[in-house]
């Protein structure tokens, strides 16, 4: 059975408090996992509304969501059955035609019934990003440069905030 916890400022001396203070942290204490062998309360190190619970992982790929959308809502019709994916690494082995550097991304046209795809690399890009704002830019950047191949327009002509 529950301790009865009294109501605040309803006791008069400070034992009446102290005893209140001792069934409340006891009733706390009951709902979170057990104190093993003294070392405080065991649980999560961060809640999961706070912005760092997220991890590396899934703030990238909701930002190339919100990006790819963000495309679709304007240039959608034509890109109809273009599948956007996000993948760790490129493959070790290069494309003939991509010389130095490790790709950002990469467009796959569409080959014997399988849709066209345009794939950003997560680790490249967040290796190269020096802060959040760098991040969402590049990403941007990748995914604007592939959409302007795929639609045979300018970069600029996608997205007016694409730079050089």
């Amino acid at each position: 059975m529950a301790p009865i916890i009294p109501v605040a400022g309803s006791s008069d001396s400070a034992a009446d408090n102290l005893a209140s203070a001792l069934a409340i942290s006891q009733v706390v204490a009951s709902r979170t996992r057990r104190d093993r062998r003294g070392r405080g309360l065991r649980g999560l190190a961060v809640p999961p509304f706070h912005p760092s619970y997220r991890t590396r992982r899934e703030i990238f790929d909701e930002a190339v969501v919100s990006y790819v959308s963000r495309l679709e809502l304007t240039w959608g019709k034509e890109l109809r059955g273009t599948e956007f994916a996000v993948e760790e690494v490129p493959p070790s082995d290069p494309s003939p035609w991509e010389r130095g550097g490790v790709p950002l991304g990469r467009y796959f046209p569409a080959f014997s019934g399988a849709p066209s795809r345009v794939v950003v690399y997560r680790r490249p890009i967040e290796f190269r990003a020096e802060g959040r704002d760098d991040l969402l830019a590049l990403i941007r950047d990748v995914i604007v440069e592939h959409v302007a191949f795929i639609l045979s327009r300018s970069p600029q002509e996608i997205d007016g905030d694409y730079q050089l």
